[in-house]
Order: structure tokens, then C-alpha cells, then sequence
């Protein structure tokens, strides 16, 4: 297959990028390094020198996007910014990359004729919704701008199907972690940072209680969710929402509690570490838990890691790299 992904410089990105190069696969790269990284990509320069190709551009822009689509089979798009508190800050660029970019990518692959779109969603389109597990078509409320730019992408990309004939499939992405997701800057994803801190010997500070709880979502059950979509053949399945997770759920004092005594496998002094608290984020839901029913009998979906299977990947690699 050829293959564009947006983003491929970022975490999920990146890692999609290297699945993909391994498995034998034409891969490009449109990326601007605003929140990517160019050291996820380089060894992929050697390694791949006749299948890997970059093109250093913006989604904001539609020129970019539409070379970046030229000739390619499949788009994966994985090119957002993130982050809740990031959005509640900067509400008008989240909106211009993640609906703004978006559009002007479902353009540019309308044009190009591309066979299937997959994007990345995600779980913050639940909103105020209390019920759990969460089932991809009851939603509630967005709780902030970036919530509101994911959902809105749906919606464009369901307009889009019906009116121009693009296939597409969404992932809600259910709090992915998993290595190369980057524990620095100001938004930094929650494990990575608490990861960090551990490792310097610094208690990792807990927004709220820590009574709030995620659906942790490895790495590699992301892989597979983007390899089902591209792939598969079921007509039923194409056009569709999916939450991407692993169906469990945990605390964030119970996070800490596992990073402690996995990292503290490697250096006692870790196991001890006792977490701060401050107050609850802006725009946070409490809790999120996906029912994953609907990816298993349209995908055929099988998750291999557990949260606690995963954590114990993700912590070797950052002892590792860090």
C-alpha cells in the first residue's frame, strides 16, 4: 500500500510510520515538528531508504496537503494538537489545525481519489455524557475546544462520504501511551510526565484526587485499530466511528501506584515516591471507559495488551531512552 500519514513525526505517528515500513509498505510523512519530533523519523531514513519518503509541510496549508496525497493509495491522519489545557489556552489554532487542517485534508484526498481515509477521533467527543462504558453513539456535551474540533471532524467526515463518496473510519483514541510519547513540554501526555518525574525522583503532582479514571490504551492496540481499518473488506464496517482502547479502566492513584512498583523494580528508591495533588483541570472528563463491542464484530478487533502489559513496555523503553 502507499501510504500519507499527517503527523508521522509525532507518537502514534511515528509508530504507525515504522509498522508500516516493517510490514513492507510505501510510506509518506507530512509533518511540520510542531509537536513532533524529527528523531522518531531518522532511522527510518536508512533503514527504509526506496519506501519512506517526508515532506516537511502544514496541514493549514491546502497546497501541502494536496502534494502530500499525490499518488498515494491511503491517508492516516494523525496530524492534530492535542491536549485539553492547550485548547482552553489557545482555542483559535486548535481550531484552525484540527478542523481547519482536517478540511483542507479531506479536500485534498477527495481530489486525489484516495481509496480510504482513517483519523484519528477521540474519546473527549463523550463530553458530559455519564454513561459508561461509553458506546460511540450516545455522546454528550464537549467539555472544551479540543473536544469540540474532534467532534466536529466526524461530522465532516461523514458529510464528505455521503456527498463525495469518501470512504473514512474514525478512532476515537482512548488515552494512548506507549514509547516515544514525549514527557516534556507544558502538555505533556500524563504517563510520560509521571514517568519523568518518577525517574528524577520527584513526586509526580495528581490533578484532583486522583479518583478520576482513563481507559490507558497501549501503544500496539492502536496499531492494530489503524491496520483493521485500512484493511478491512467488510462493507458494513467503512463509514463508522470506532473507540480505540483496551476496556478497562483505572484511578490515576492507581497508575502511580503500578509506576512505582514497575520503575521501582529497577530502583527501589522510586517504590516510595509518595504523589502530590492539586486541583482538577479545565475541561477534564472524571471518567472514561470504552466499550470496545463494536470494533470486535466490524474489525474483528482483539486488543494483545492490557494497561498494566503495556505500562510495563512503555517503562522499559523510557529507562532506556531517557
Amino acid at each position: 500500500m502507499k501510504i500519507l500519514i499527517t503527523g508521522g513525526a509525532g507518537f502514534i505517528g511515528s509508530n504507525l510510520t515504522e509498522h508500516l515500513l516493517e510490514n513492507g509498505h510505501q510510506v509518506r510523512v507530512l509533518d511540520n515538528f510542531a509537536t513532533g519530533h524529527m528523531r522518531n523519523l531518522l532511522p527510518f531514513f536508512d533503514r527504509f531508504p526506496d519506501s519512506f519518503e517526508l515532506i516537511v509541510g502544514d496541514i493549514r496549508n491546502l497546497a501541502d496537503c494536496q502534494r502530500s496525497v499525490d499518488g498515494m493509495d491511503y491517508v492516516l491522519h494523525e496530524a492534530a494538537l492535542g491536549s485539553v489545557p492547550r485548547s482552553v489556552k489557545d482555542p483559535i489554532t486548535t481550531n484552525e489545525v484540527n478542523i481547519g487542517g482536517f478540511l483542507n485534508m479531506l479536500v485534498a484526498a477527495r481530489d486525489a481519489g484516495v481509496k480510504r481515509f482513517v483519523f484519528a477521533a477521540s474519546s473527549s467527543t463523550y463530553g458530559d455524557s455519564a454513561t459508561l462504558p461509553k458506546v460511540e453513539e450516545v455522546i454528550g456535551r464537549p467539555l472544551s475546544p479540543y473536544a469540540i474540533t474532534k467532534y466536529v471532524d466526524e461530522l465532516y467526515a461523514d458529510v464528505f462520504a455521503r456527498t463525495y463518496g469518501i470512504e473514512y473510519i474514525g478512532l476515537r483514541y482512548f488515552n494512548v501511551f506507549g514509547r516515544r510519547q514525549d514527557p516534556n513540554g507544558a502538555y505533556a501526555a500524563v504517563i510520560p510526565l509521571f514517568v519523568k518525574k518518577l525517574m528524577n525522583h520527584e513526586a509526580p503532582n495528581i490533578n484532583g484526587d486522583g479518583e478520576y479514571s482513563r481507559d490507558f490504551t497501549y501503544i500496539d492496540n492502536v496499531i492494530q485499530m489503524n491496520m483493521l481499518a485500512l484493511t478491512t473488506t467488510n462493507a458494513e464496517a467503512v463509514n463508522q466511528i470506532y473507540n480505540t482502547a483496551y476496556g478497562e479502566r483505572a484511578t490515576l492513584n492507581q497508575l502511580v501506584q503500578y509506576l512505582r512498583e514497575y520503575l521501582g523494580e529497577m530502583d527501589e528508591a522510586i517504590a516510595a515516591i509518595e504523589p502530590t495533588h492539586g486541583p482538577n483541570r479545565v475541561g477534564d472528563i472524571p471518567h472514561s471507559l470504552a466499550s470496545i463491542d463494536k470494533a470486535r464484530r466490524l474489525l474483528g478487533y482483539q486488543p494483545e495488551y492490557s494497561m498494566r502489559q503495556g505500562l510495563r513496555e512503555a517503562v522499559k523503553w523510557y529507562w532506556d531512552n531517557l
